[in-house]
This record gives C-alpha cells, structure tokens and sequence, in this order.
C-alpha cells in the first residue's frame, strides 16, 4: 500500500510539474534555437519583459515596507482592539479567497476613468488604471499577504520581551526595530520577499483587467504569452512562458539554499 501511494504522488507530480515542464521547454525550441531567441527579442516581448521588471521591483519595494509594517501591527499593535485585529487579519486573506479578476475588477470600479477618483486623478494628469500604476496595484493586491505571513509567526514566536528590554533602556522605537526586531525577522523578509518576485513574475489575472493588455505600452510577459496563444503563435508563446517558468524556479531553489543557511547558523 505505501509504495502504491508513493507511485500515485509522483505521478501526480509528474502530470502537474514534470511534463508541463517538459512540454514547454520542448515547444519553445519548436523552431530551434533561433526561434526562441527571435520570440525573445521581438519588440513586444523585449517591452513585456522589461514593464514585468518594472513591476517586480516597485511592487517588491512597497510590499517589503508595508507587509512588514502591517505584520507588526497585526501581532504588536496594542493600540488595536483583539476584534479589529482579527478583522485586519481576515482581510489580509482577500487575495486567496477571491480571484485575481475580481481584485482586478475591484480596482477598475474604484480608480477606473468613469469613477470620481479616477477622473479626479486623470484631471492632473495621472493616470491609474490602464496605465503602470494601475498595473502596479493590482500585483500589489495579489501579493501582499505573502510578507505578512512570513513576517506574523516570527514575531509571534520571539514574544515581546527583547524589545521591552531594549525599550526600558532607553531605545527609540525605530532603534529598537533595527537591532532587536530586524534579526529576528530578516530571514522571514527575505523568505517573502522571493515569494513577492515569484508571484509577481506569473501574475496575470488582475493585470489583464487593469492594464488594459496594450502592445508595447501596458502588456506584461503573462498578457504577451496570452495574446500568443491567442494568435496561434505558440512558439513565440512557449518561449516568454519559460524564460518566467525558470526565474521562478530559480527563485524557488533560492529560497531553499536560504532556508538551509539560516540552519546551519
């Protein structure tokens, strides 16, 4: 019976994982390598790829400053009431409840051209939705409960005394935060922070809604492998799709050969 379960796991893995994997690899050198290195530099996907940087590395930054300052808050914020606390952290859940097109969706509704913020915003000349801060939003929708939940069960587990200690003697709050908060969640920021860039690497779903999915302007490397897949052009597709598929995956073993390090020290 256990080497049948052991059989059925790793043939589910396999059909999940492996040959999708393999699949995609193979469809993008459909065309030998030429194909793949002409599906990578088209000016669209050179675009693509270059605004889904842009995204990572914005939405990385604010979710690293505000899932750590949202953590802290949900676990030390005493100035909180324990059922306004408990709301907070049931709202910080929305992006796994609900489908990336609804949060997408949501954001349109409220900063879209037709709204009064919206309009309000366009009237000075920013524009929100259909446009990269738009974009920016959405992914950040998507990926904010990853650094508070790392960040949560660290601070929950290491209590409250060090930095009471270093209160009572005379430690500012910001002082505090750096040499008795900050080692102890460095490796839990780092751990999300890979999660971040993963996550907004493959996001898809809200972007689409908000982006408005315009060559050369507001198309991500996730809309790009959409449109090629809607244009028949699956090489192209499969190309752009593995290039994300392996930074993943790198990111991925990354955070394993941290998890290893933070053991050994």
């Amino acid at each position: 019976m256990r080497r049948l379960w052991i059989t059925l796991t790793w043939l589910v893995f396999s059909i999940l994982i492996l040959i999708p994997l393999v699949v995609l690899t193979t469809g993008a050198f459909d065309e030998g390598g030429a194909g793949f290195v002409q599906a990578l530099s088209r000016p669209e996907a050179l675009h693509a790829l270059m605004m889904t940087g842009l995204i990572v590395l914005v939405v990385t930054a604010l979710n690293g400053i505000f899932g750590i300052m949202m953590g802290i808050y949900l676990v030390r914020g005493t100035w909180l009431s324990r059922k306004l606390r408990q709301l907070f952290n049931s709202i910080v859940d929305l992006p796994y409840a609900v489908s990336p097109v609804i949060g997408g969706l949501m954001i349109v509704l409220l900063l879209g051209p037709d709204t009064v913020i919206g309009t309000f915003f366009e009237q000075i000349g920013f524009k929100v939705v259909y446009a990269f801060p738009g974009m920016v939003i959405a992914t950040l929708f998507v990926t904010f409960p990853l650094m508070v939940r790392e960040v949560m069960p660290v601070l929950q587990e290491i209590g409250t005394d060090q930095e009471e200690a270093a209160s009572t003697l005379g430690a500012y709050s910001w002082r505090t935060f750096w040499q008795v908060t900050w080692p102890s969640i460095r490796w839990a920021v780092i751990y999300g922070t890979i999660l971040t860039v993963a996550r907004s690497l493959g996001e898809f779903g809200a972007v689409l809604v908000v982006s408005g999915n315009i060559i050369n302007k507001t198309q991500t490397a996730t809309t790009l492998v959409y449109q090629d897949m809607e244009n028949f052009n699956v090489t192209a597709a499969n190309g752009v799709a593995l290039v994300l598929a392996v930074f993943s995956i790198g990111l991925l073993l990354l955070m394993e050969r941290a998890k290893k390090r933070k053991e050994v020290l």
